[in-house]
């Protein structure tokens, strides 16, 4: 096991998006990044391409956080490569694109894969975390949630459902982890990034938010700006969700 100088921070499902602008982020900040993806190996390596460039060492690993083992696998390399871990980011995420109306559209399969990924795997990477985060002196876990969670629009019913579990467990984890571990939330709106993009245009997503008091989606860096200020801007704050979508949902 090395020990790194550097402050660590894993960011799950960062091979693209809000993940890869959190992991640059961080390593502007001088962290240490994990970089994990499931299927995304390419955009995933630019990823840590990126990270490298700033100065700061980059540990690329594959892992599908619905599966417990292989976080722990995770967890375990992260220990043998930097022997510490200071900031956990869950941002690994998945959704169906179906219209809430088609209730049987909905199946069980797809239930079960959103559930796994965005409730089970936030609590399974954590759990695994939180041994090597309570060696930091400034602990923190950030979930990637969603105003999904909270105004149950969304890509899904299922999705939306995710979210807001997502949201109470960010309370419940808050909770049992304090005082050595902050835990708290980031709920976006609506994002220009390559998930929506693949379901709509650029024109279609600035319409969805042409009537937002801030009229524009998201973009990535706006996320990572709300993610880095719960992680190290801050450091009374925890169990809170704080969204981040021009003023949509207030």
């Amino acid at each position: 096991m090395r020990t790194s100088n550097s402050q660590t921070v894993l960011v799950t499902g960062s091979a693209t998006g809000v993940g890869r602008a959190c992991a640059v982020r961080f390593a502007k900040l001088g962290f240490d990044v994990v970089v994990n993806y499931s299927k995304s190996e390419g955009d995933a390596k630019e990823t840590v391409s990126l990270v490298e460039a700033e100065g700061q060492r980059a540990l690329l690993i594959q892992c599908n956080v619905r599966n417990d083992a292989d976080v722990r696998r995770m967890i375990e390399q992260i220990n043998r490569e930097f022997g510490r871990l200071d900031v956990l980011v869950n941002n690994a995420a998945m959704t169906y694109f179906v219209e809430h109306a088609d209730l049987e559209a909905m199946t069980e399969d797809k239930w079960d894969d959103i559930l796994a990924v965005n409730v089970k795997g936030p609590f399974f990477v954590t759990r695994a975390a939180v041994p090597l985060l309570k060696q930091s002196d400034a602990a923190a876990v950030v979930n990637v949630s969603s105003t999904a969670g909270v105004a149950g629009i969304g890509s899904s019913i299922a999705y939306c459902a995710s979210k807001g579990a997502l949201n109470n467990l960010t309370m419940s984890l808050a909770r049992a982890l304090a005082p050595e571990i902050r835990v708290n939330a980031v709920c976006p709106g609506p994002i220009d990034s390559r998930w929506l993009l693949s379901q709509m245009s650029a024109d279609n997503l600035q319409a969805m938010t042409n009537d937002f008091p801030i009229p524009r989606p998201a973009q990535p860096d706006d996320i990572a700006d709300a993610v880095i200020y719960l992680a190290t801007g801050t450091t009374l704050t925890t169990g809170q969700r704080l969204v981040v979508d021009g003023g949509r949902t207030m």
